[in-house]
């Protein structure tokens, strides 16, 4: 017998396991109703406190206690009794230590664990009773007071409990451990039950999300809310999922940038804006790649790249402060370092530095398509000089910029909707951000010249005519904004993903999303 087939022999061992033991549960589920006891018909349980919550009361009355006895056990212990808290939690049972008339077992909320100790001649024998017949993963309610046992521990000494909801399966744990990764992002709802990492991951990443808005809200940015479902999906190299409006019978499109509209707003006079949503581009799946993910896309009316350059600097200086309590953050082997001034370096100087190629002296595309094919770097016919640049930037520089670093600079055929720069046509203002060898984020000084843009946008017809399925369509509704008049604007975009693993060490975006994609079972 192979591993496949040893494998699969041991997944339907476990299942019947399983199984039999839900049968169990089912089974005791029925007496419950039938002695009228059944914890569905439960509607809501008061709580007062969470385990944490319950842990910090008591610490509080102990220390005030102290104080006030010095060295007198007795007078403290005496005291402590009046002054322990009393408090009402609920949580799921996910430990037991049955000892005959008296119980512990752990219950875990949203705070974390607290041990319960229950005692049959308080609860009364009835609910001691029925509560032995329980199961790891049942969800109960208790109340009692606060204490401190022999052993040290805080805990919580039942004088009631009452049973809210039966689980009907076993948790995961009680097997292998929830280990298996496929498992775990297929179950997220267990996950989250067994191991406290994950839940603390997303705990983080509401966190980090929370702290952009506010941050931003200080600024003086206004959060606003643009259309998923579009005509036109622009605003990013990407190809965009397809579906079909049936009230307008109409081909659209799921969004893959929060660009273009939110530049609208600008034109319309709004000045700062900024987005938090999902955008949906039609690629692969990887360690840093999901289909629906989250962006943070803002513009600001009256600056340029290099405003987004040091807001940006400053948000991340934040966030890291914030959320991870200093300016430096472990990511992996590294230490990454937001309190020193961010490194600043243009494409073509960055290039030069690690592949040692300059292409200040490449002046043709066919110039550029030698160095390429001497490189070894593939590449498309339909490529320009500005675009083997980029492939000389991805080769060479990606992989070296740990520490946070501006790319500046790109080339205009990579850049449709990017200001050029006033002294050298041929490349744009726009910088990316690359932290751990990452695209953090990538900022624009918008293009407004929209005469310039429809240019740019034929060019983008141009490369799609030739097989580039990333590549934009024409905006007209776009370039009727831009006609209108947009001010000089700086713009920004970020994958809040990607920053959230980089905040959370974390090691893959499907660690950071809730429910990532995943391929259908059958």
């Amino acid at each position: 017998m192979d591993e496949q087939q040893l494998n699969a022999a041991e997944s339907q061992e476990t299942q019947q396991d399983i199984n039999e033991l839900k049968k169990v549960r089912m089974d005791k589920l029925a007496q419950l109703k039938e002695t009228g006891a059944n914890p569905f018909e439960i509607t809501k349980y008061d709580v007062t406190a969470h385990a944490a919550d319950a842990k910090a009361q008591f610490e509080e009355a102990e220390a005030q206690c102290k104080s006030e006895c010095g060295d007198d056990e007795e007078r403290l212990a005496s005291l402590l009794e009046e002054k322990r808290p009393t408090v009402s939690l609920a949580g799921r049972v996910m430990s037991r230590r049955l000892m005959g008339k008296a119980s512990f077992f752990d219950i875990s909320d949203k705070s974390g664990r607290i041990q319960v100790y229950l005692r049959m001649n308080e609860v009364g024998k009835e609910a001691y009773d029925a509560y032995k017949k329980g199961d790891i993963g049942d969800i109960v309610g208790i109340s009692g007071f606060v204490f401190r046992t022999r052993m040290g521990e805080i805990s919580v000494h039942a004088k009631s409990i009452t049973l809210l909801s039966k689980s009907l399966l076993p948790l995961p744990e009680k097997w292998h451990g929830l280990k298996d990764t496929d498992v775990r992002y297929r179950q997220r709802y267990t996950d989250l039950i067994c191991n406290p990492d994950v839940k603390e991951t997303f705990i983080k990443r509401s966190q980090i999300i929370s702290s952009i808005r506010r941050y931003l809200d200080d600024k003086g940015f206004m959060e606003v809310e643009t259309p998923m479902l579009v005509s036109n999906a622009g605003g990013a190299s990407a190809r965009p999922f397809e579906t079909h409006y049936n009230a307008l019978d109409e081909d659209v499109k799921l969004r893959i940038s929060l660009e273009l509209y939110l530049k609208r707003l600008i034109v319309g006079g709004l000045e700062r804006v900024y987005e938090i949503g999902r955008v949906f581009r039609n690629e692969g799946v990887d360690t840093r790649h999901n289909p629906e993910f989250t962006l943070m896309e803002l513009y600001q009316a009256y600056t340029d790249y290099h405003g987004m350059m040091d807001l940006t600097e400053d948000l991340l200086r934040y966030l890291a402060n914030e959320v991870c309590g200093s300016t430096t953050v472990k990511y992996g082997e590294y230490e990454i370092d937001f309190g020193k001034p961010f490194e600043r370096v243009t494409m073509v100087d960055a290039v030069k530095k690690y592949a040692n190629v300059d292409f200040t002296a490449v002046e043709t595309d066919e110039q550029a398509k030698e160095l390429a094919k001497a490189h070894h770097i593939e590449y498309e016919e339909r490529h320009k000089r500005g675009d083997i640049l980029n492939l000389f930037f991805e080769e060479y520089v990606e992989k070296n910029l740990i520490q946070p670093t501006f790319v500046m600079d790109h080339p205009v055929e990579i850049s449709p909707l990017t200001k050029r720069k006033p002294d050298n046509p041929d490349y744009v203002e726009r910088f990316e951000l690359f932290i751990n060898t990452w695209e953090i984020c990538n900022a624009y000084s918008e293009l407004n010249d929209p005469v310039d843009q429809r240019e740019r946008f034929a060019a983008q017809e141009e490369a799609l005519s030739q097989g580039d399925e990333e590549a934009n369509h024409t905006d007209e509704d776009f370039l009727r904004a831009l006609e209108i008049g947009m001010p000089p604007t700086g713009g920004i975009g970020y994958g809040i993903d990607r920053l959230v693993m980089l905040l959370t060490d974390s090691p893959a975006i499907r660690d950071v999303l809730l429910f990532p994609t995943m391929k259908s079972q059958n």
